[in-house]
This record gives structure tokens, sequence and C-alpha cells, in this order.
């Protein structure tokens, strides 16, 4: 498994310490250090069949600087996609990738199914 996380965010160090109390095994990664790409962002969001907007941070500062309440109705999927890609600031986090599917953001009985 693979954890996209901010370190100083509140919710991904609960989830990170809910995955301990569990005993699973996961590698992390600094979603504002090494952010995702565009690809990979593609490739996750159709993977998880959810709609693209759980892919946002929306109680984020960039989210609301850029005003993307109001802009994302307008933009293509390819364009939201391209956006997130830029900064991981802009992405839901923690980011849970597993074998078993995609979680953004940290749900305790989304994770449950998908460790």
């Amino acid at each position: 498994m693979l954890i996209l996380i901010y370190p100083k965010c509140s919710t991904c160090q609960k989830a990170l310490g809910w995955l301990d109390g569990k005993g699973a095994v996961y590698e992390t990664r600094h979603i504002k250090d090494e952010n995702p790409t565009y690809e990979e962002l593609k490739a996750w969001h159709k993977e998880s069949g959810l709609p693209l907007k759980r892919f946002f941070n929306t109680s984020g500062l960039l989210y609301k600087e850029l005003d993307l309440k109001n802009k994302l109705p307008s933009m293509s999927e390819d364009e939201q996609l391209r956006l997130l890609a830029t900064d991981g600031m802009l992405v839901k986090r923690p980011l849970l990738i597993s074998g078993k599917g995609i979680a953004p953001g940290f749900r305790e009985a989304e994770w449950e199914k998908l460790l």
C-alpha cells in the first residue's frame, strides 16, 4: 500500500496511527515534495470509480485562493487532472492506493475494505 500524506496534516497522522493499529504494512510519500503526476492521478481516478471532485482538497487554502469551487464545473476532466498534478496541496489527503482500490481522504469504513 502507498499512502500519500502531508506530514503536518492531523488527518494524515490519524490515518497512519489507525493503519499502525491494524498492523498494516505501507509506504508513505510526501504529497507536497513528490506530488502525484498527471498519469498517476488519471489512473487512480479511473480505478477508483469516484467523482474527480473527491480528489480535490476542497478545504485547502490553495483550492480557495484559486476559486476552484466556481471554476471546476466549467473545466474538462483532463484540465482538472492537469491542475491537480501541478501542486500536491490541491490533492485530497491522505490518499490510499492499495491493490484493492483507491481512497482519497480518511474514512475508516472505506479504508477497512482496502486493507
